[in-house]
């Protein structure tokens, strides 16, 4: 029965997925990124499960990166194909507010061409699953930025669109340009060959888990003062503490 428990948590994290996607193509932002974060909260026990019930194995891994894919790879996609179809529409830039209401109301097929772009983000996803399955240096650490990670970059812009109620936040945030750099930012980030701390614990020691206590300190402080907001930041915080840490990455 144990064995077969961390797979069940990794098919829940695929559940959520689908259930995002479907609200993704149906505009419900908010609902999608719901799922998403639970489906994220599914992919961290699952193998939180495997390593402590000792039942780790080959299955999991390819069903984990399978329904990361969707949860991860996917919905991010489409939300961010449908933010820059938002915002390439001028009309709704006059107001963002009713800009917003109109994408949640949306039901036609018409889309602009840059919009596309958005799905760069699936693309190089399934590249950085595919790559993480074969590569068996990243056991402590991660080569690029996570899937997971990234697609709680990307889910949290409608989240602060709906929730932080900021005209200055939302103007930056539906904006094409704005969301161009971060699908083309994030594209990157998720194939490239930096080292990045993974939050695995070898002991619970201190100074050999220095950055990881202060990643996850800031990022508590971080989320308190700024809500959904804080999350690009905690990204961003996430890269800095890696970089100026590479010697300790191994």
């Amino acid at each position: 029965m144990k064995k077969h428990l961390p797979n069940a948590l990794t098919l829940l994290n695929l559940l959520c997925g689908c259930f995002a996607v479907v609200l993704a193509v149906n505009n419900n932002f908010v609902a999608a990124g719901l799922f998403v974060f639970a489906g994220i909260f599914f992919d961290f026990f699952d193998g939180l499960a495997a390593r402590a019930l000792g039942v780790q194995s080959a299955l999991g891994v390819q069903l984990d990166s399978l329904a990361d894919m969707v949860t991860s790879g996917l919905v991010p996609g489409i939300v961010m194909f449908k933010l820059l179809t938002l915002a390439s529409d001028q009309a709704a830039l006059v107001e963002i507010s009713g800009g917003w209401e109109a994408a949640n109301t949306w039901q036609g097929f018409a889309f602009a061409p840059i919009a596309l772009l958005g799905f760069l983000i699936t693309l190089a996803s399934a590249y950085r699953l595919a790559k993480f399955n074969i590569d068996e240096d990243q056991q402590t650490y991660f080569k690029g930025l996570p899937t997971p990670a990234n697609a709680l970059l990307i889910l949290s812009l409608p989240m602060i669109i709906e929730y932080q109620q900021s005209d200055a936040m939302n103007a930056i945030i539906v904006n094409v340009w704005t969301l161009v750099g971060v699908t083309l930012v994030s594209s990157y980030l998720l194939v490239s060959p930096i080292k990045l701390f993974a939050l695995k614990f070898k002991t619970w020691g201190f100074k050999p888990n220095a950055v990881r206590y202060i990643f996850i300190i800031l990022s508590l402080v971080a989320l308190l003062l700024f809500q959904f907001a804080a999350i690009p930041l905690i990204v961003l915080l996430y890269f800095m503490l890696s970089l100026t840490s590479q010697s300790q990455i191994v």
